[in-house]
């Protein structure tokens, strides 16, 4: 559920508005000043603000430029009365990434919520060309694999899968769910295919380097974790 934060001073339309976002399926918090509002952006991982532009405290220009320059990333709508041409360059100056203007319909309010959010999506996964965890590095454009700048040379399917545990690193991945993202098929417990794929992946990633890295779970499955203790 995408979190929103909703920086309004009237506390009837803001009310009104996040009524309608939840109805959407978004969550809210509220905020109804600049301050306030800066200050929460900073504590919590917001996907999208929606600010006016005239808050106490600090306005809407001021609190998105700093906002902006801090989370470049975070996709930010002006929702407010000025709406001159002037005033719409102005918000779009101070790093807005949508402007509106009151009175407005939920409607499209959403639906531009909506795209704003697919489009930094899309953004954010486009810039991701490079994983890396403790000394191991992927390149993904150029299907390049290094640990502390050795480089190690892995099959398609090593990489598929190193790559897989590298997105989900410290966490306890079970087989089933190995062989459904990487294989694409449903696990068979008949088959000890993975065990020995992640003991290809362990003999090159691990083998040669003091710290090991490609832990097994019994029972439970594998994980890609640093100093990881059996309890």
């Amino acid at each position: 559920m995408p979190h929103i934060l909703l920086v309004e001073d009237d506390d009837r339309l803001s009310r009104l508005i996040t009524k309608g976002l939840q109805e959407s399926g978004f969550e809210v918090s509220m905020a109804y000043d600049g301050i306030a509002a800066l200050k929460l952006a900073l504590q919590k991982d917001f996907d999208l603000i929606i600010t006016d532009i005239i808050l106490p405290q600090k306005n809407g220009l001021e609190f998105c430029s700093e906002i902006k320059a801090l989370k470049p990333d975070l996709p930010m709508i002006m929702l407010t009365a000025l709406g001159t041409t002037d005033d719409k360059l102005e918000g779009f100056d101070a790093g807005a990434d949508d402007y509106m203007t009151k009175p407005f319909e939920m409607r499209e309010l959403t639906a531009r919520i909506r795209v704003l959010l697919k489009r930094f999506s899309q953004q954010r996964q486009q810039k991701v060309s490079v994983l890396t965890y403790e000394g191991i590095e992927m390149n993904l454009e150029q299907k390049l694999v290094s640990r502390n700048q050795v480089p190690i040379q892995l099959t398609p399917k090593e990489f598929n899968l190193l790559k897989f545990m590298l997105e989900n690193s410290e966490r306890v991945l079970p087989r089933s769910e190995i062989a459904e993202k990487v294989w694409e098929t449903h696990f068979d417990t008949g088959t000890n295919f993975i065990d020995v794929y992640i003991n290809y992946l362990r003999k090159k990633i691990d083998r040669d380097f003091e710290d090991k890295l490609i832990h097994t779970k019994p029972g439970m499955g594998f994980i890609l974790k640093k100093n990881y203790e059996q309890v």
